[in-house]
């Protein structure tokens, strides 16, 4: 059989989900510089921590796990919408996550001021919101895909959360015949169901889809769990690690169409 269909992740594959991160970071490290007068990567790196450290000590953080939530999309997430009660518990808490965030990092660095962590949290879910990026490559590929191949988006996430992402790109959703969030499916990559009802939608055997993304751990594993071909979006050359293998890797998707034409 041919290559039918191609899926592909959203965050750090065809949006540069990491580079927003980092931008909204630096523009709020900066004013809390002129504020105050800590160093502002200083800041970066100890909110950074103590927003990782503070996520993983809520009850509901196997289920953010599970579903694919980092720690960072929930410093401006909101998380009104998906059904499992636990987001209405994301719901709760994000205000005071945020707020506790930037207070530990600024007392980190010998800032002891709750009203100025409150202030920087809504000002880094505000900077994160105002960016979308996306890779300089990312439309010149899917023009190269789209009428060749169903193309199916299948990304990791709260509901509400995927959907901003994909709505600051207005272009980016109309490329897709299917847009599967794990939030509203109930899990999240690599679980084998999420991509059976992801193959099931496009009417396809494992064998004749492909899945692209950027993350071993995820995508490809997943892809492996369902017996289908996966392509590895290696941007950066990291090494690679444990006994999870693409069955291409790449170095930028330009290289993707001539993949998916061999295999058609």
């Amino acid at each position: 059989m041919g290559l039918r269909a191609v899926l592909f992740d959203l965050d750090d594959t065809l949006l540069w989900d990491a580079r927003c991160v980092d931008e909204a970071f630096e523009a709020v490290c900066l004013h809390a510089r002129e504020r105050t007068g800590v160093d502002a990567k200083r800041l970066e790196e100890a909110v950074r921590e103590e927003a990782k450290a503070l996520y993983a000590s809520y009850d509901v953080y196997p289920f953010t796990q599970m579903i694919g939530i980092n720690p960072f999309e929930g410093l401006w997430g909101r998380f009104r919408d998906g059904k499992p009660e636990f987001f209405r518990k994301l719901e709760a808490l994000a205000p005071q996550y945020r707020k506790e965030a930037w207070t530990r990092g600024l007392k980190a660095l010998g800032v002891d001021d709750a009203d100025l962590g409150r202030e920087l949290g809504e000002m880094f879910a505000a900077e994160r919101r105002k960016r979308s990026i996306v890779f300089e490559e990312t439309y010149e590929v899917l023009d190269a895909l789209k009428g060749k191949f169903p193309l199916l988006l299948l990304t990791n996430g709260s509901p509400e959360l995927q959907r901003e992402k994909i709505a600051a790109e207005p272009n980016l959703a109309p490329y897709f015949d299917h847009i599967v969030i794990s939030g509203e499916f109930g899990e999240g990559k690599p679980s084998a169901a999420l991509f059976r009802h992801a193959l099931g939608l496009l009417g396809i055997a494992p064998e004749e889809g492909i899945m692209v993304g950027d993350k071993l751990t995820t995508d490809i594993l997943g892809a492996s769990r369902v017996g289908m071909p996966s392509v590895w979006v290696n941007r950066e050359g990291k090494e690679r690690t444990g006994d999870i293998s693409p069955t291409y890797e790449i170095r930028n998707l330009r290289e993707l169409p001539g993949i998916v034409e061999a295999l058609r």
